[in-house]
């Protein structure tokens, strides 16, 4: 039956198009484009009216800091420049707290990278097992001492299995993704460190590239010496 179903020809139905007299104004709207269009548009008028609810009871008497930090724009509601509202003293605690979680995440990082070196390099000098042959002749004594010489010209690896052989270089992947982020974490430490040391009190000045002795691309400052009491 489905084949003389297929037989039997059928019109393509094709989407009815806009009038001639309305052409200008582009392609005839369907149902599932104003099913888009209407939810849309209910979702503002809901948006809206949730908005002049909430001005028309709003508390008259009510005053908030913003109504005089901020200010409009040409019609664009700006936020004013808020002050920090933390001291000096917290923001030095806050330092504090992120380079110790660095310096934290840094040593854990150290430590893995060591004791996956260890396994590597012991995995690395381990030497092949040996195995025991039996002759029954002296010819057979003959072929197993020529096969044995022949393995053992092959580099150490070729004996390895596949599986060993995929760990290892997963591990090795894994030890050079571990350093780069040590060297990243390096870098963020030392980056915290000298910014935490630039809050600090005293007179310093950053040196040029002239008086600097070892070139860096980091910038360098140097501290006033200050008289202790």
């Amino acid at each position: 039956m489905s084949s003389l179903r297929n037989a039997v020809y059928r019109p393509a139905h094709q989407e009815r198009a806009q009038p001639r007299s309305r052409r200008k104004f582009g392609l005839l709207e369907k149902h599932k484009d104003y099913v888009v269009r209407a939810k849309a548009y209910h979702k503002k008028q809901d948006a809206l009216q949730k908005l002049k609810e909430k001005a028309a009871f709003r508390n008259p008497d009510e005053f908030y800091f913003k109504m005089i930090n901020t200010k409009t724009v040409n019609g664009v509601h700006k936020p004013g420049s808020q002050a920090n509202k933390y001291t000096e003293e917290e923001l030095m605690i806050m330092k504090t707290q992120d380079i110790g979680y660095v310096l934290q995440k840094l040593q854990s990082e150290k430590k893995k990278i060591e004791k996956l070196t260890a396994v590597l390099q012991s995995t690395d000098s381990q030497l092949p097992s040996k195995h025991v042959y039996y002759a029954e002749d002296r010819e057979d004594a003959k072929e197993i001492q020529l096969h044995n010489s022949k393995v053992e010209k092959l580099p150490v690896m070729a004996n390895v299995p596949e599986n060993i052989k995929r760990k290892t270089a997963s591990s090795y992947r894994e030890l050079a993704a571990r350093k780069g982020r040590v060297n990243g974490l390096e870098k963020l430490y030392m980056d915290m460190a000298m910014q935490k040391e630039l809050k600090k009190k005293g007179r310093k000045r950053k040196l040029r590239e002239d008086e600097i002795v070892c070139p860096t691309s980091r910038p360098v400052y140097k501290w006033r010496s200050e008289r202790k009491r």
